[in-house]
């Protein structure tokens, strides 16, 4: 079963060119461990500060969880809304608004071929099965939205019942990481194929070389219990898995699809590829783990979900899975776990916004001695 991304069937990854390997000994006002999402914002938020910044990831850029996900620039928190701020009282509110300016931001620098804003859907259940339950707990979360300002609508179509968030945008994630680093790669020292041996207060080793910094980010969302044994117990490393089908004549998914409580979840591209995920809570016990092979148990969970999205069998091309990383009220961590050393990671799968907003309160705390955030789990 192959374990590559379709995602990097798109030309502007396949071609892309790389950046060195980290093979001296240097040194910055800042090193960032992993360049994914939150990684890249981090690196962002410090270059427009003016410091001198070194980022290393261990393999290509958004090779991991950042470049394997399911392409959804959605709002808010993993835990919808309604359910997070009775959890977390209004900074809940606080971090969806972060979500939503970091997807204006990611917009502005790479464009609507990059990103599309297209909303979102979800859906109470899967195409031709609504849930009864599920659809009063999506008009239960369109209402709170409502009641702090942000676009919800209802979502009664050929797919089914829920509710459409039109603030929401769909993207290549690869293609996301790329045009990121393709930017900063101007402005920073940025590593690929540079895995890190050890991290201590005021250095990153590597295989081939060294960062000596102030300051460091480790931006690293699955295995984080493994890179910080003293994070265990904090975050849990997870299995999510995905496919992606052979084109389809019909255009089915206008944008962005989620549903059976954001379990399962799909997009089709403009070529009519379907790119399908979920089933992680029906083999809970299995998933468990930092492997990031796909199984045949999940794989056909998601080829089923594929079918029901299509509304017709569909053609499946490719298969993976990514490792990331689940805290257990849902907040991601931003938490300092050394002399000048904060780990990021938690993200629930959601870090494609919820990483840069914990990326750059990091900064903050940093560089101004700002809080963390109630959002954020310090």
């Amino acid at each position: 079963m192959s374990n590559r991304p379709a995602w990097d069937d798109d030309p502007i990854v396949s071609s892309w060119a790389g950046l060195p390997v980290l093979d001296d000994a240097v040194t910055a006002d800042a090193c960032v461990v992993g360049l994914g999402g939150s990684g890249l914002a981090a690196v962002d938020a410090l270059v427009c500060r003016g410091l001198d910044v070194v980022a290393i990831d261990a393999g290509r850029t958004a090779a991991g969880a950042a470049g394997r996900n399911g392409g959804f620039l959605r709002g808010g928190p993993a835990t919808f809304l309604h359910s997070a701020v009775e959890s977390w009282g209004g900074v809940a509110v606080e971090l969806y608004r972060k979500t939503l300016e970091e997807i204006d931001s990611l917009e502005a620098k790479l464009g609507s071929s990059v990103i599309r804003r297209t909303g979102s859907i979800r859906l109470a259940g899967l195409p031709g099965n609504t849930d009864d339950a599920e659809l009063f707990d999506c008009r239960t979360l369109s209402r709170v939205l409502g009641e702090h300002g942000i676009a919800a609508e209802t979502y009664d179509d050929e797919l089914g019942q829920g509710i459409f968030l039109p603030d929401d945008a769909v993207m290549n994630p690869a293609r996301r990481a790329l045009g990121l680093a393709s930017q900063l790669r101007l402005r920073a020292q940025l590593f690929e194929h540079s895995p890190v041996t050890s991290i201590r207060s005021g250095c990153v080793e590597t295989r081939n070389g060294s960062v000596s910094a102030a300051f460091v980010i480790v931006a690293v969302d699955g295995k984080l219990d493994r890179i910080f044994p003293q994070l265990q117990g904090r975050i849990r490393t997870a299995r999510l898995q995905m496919l992606a089908t052979e084109p389809v004549l019909s255009r089915r998914l206008p944008c962005p699809v989620y549903g059976r409580w954001g379990y399962d979840y799909a997009q089709q591209d403009r070529e009519g590829r379907f790119y399908v995920g979920g089933g992680r809570d029906l083999f809970a016990d299995d998933e468990w783990t930092d492997s990031d092979e796909p199984t045949a148990a999940v794989q056909r969970h998601i080829e089923s979900v594929a079918q029901s999205m299509a509304g017709h069998p569909v053609k499946v091309t490719k298969r993976w899975a990514a490792s990331v990383g689940f805290t257990e009220d849902g907040r991601p961590l931003c938490t300092t776990v050394d002399d000048g050393v904060i780990a990021l990671g938690g993200y629930n799968g959601t870090g494609n916004l919820v990483g840069p907003v914990a990326a750059r309160a990091a900064v903050e705390h940093f560089l101004d001695g700002a809080p963390v955030p109630g959002y954020l789990s310090a």
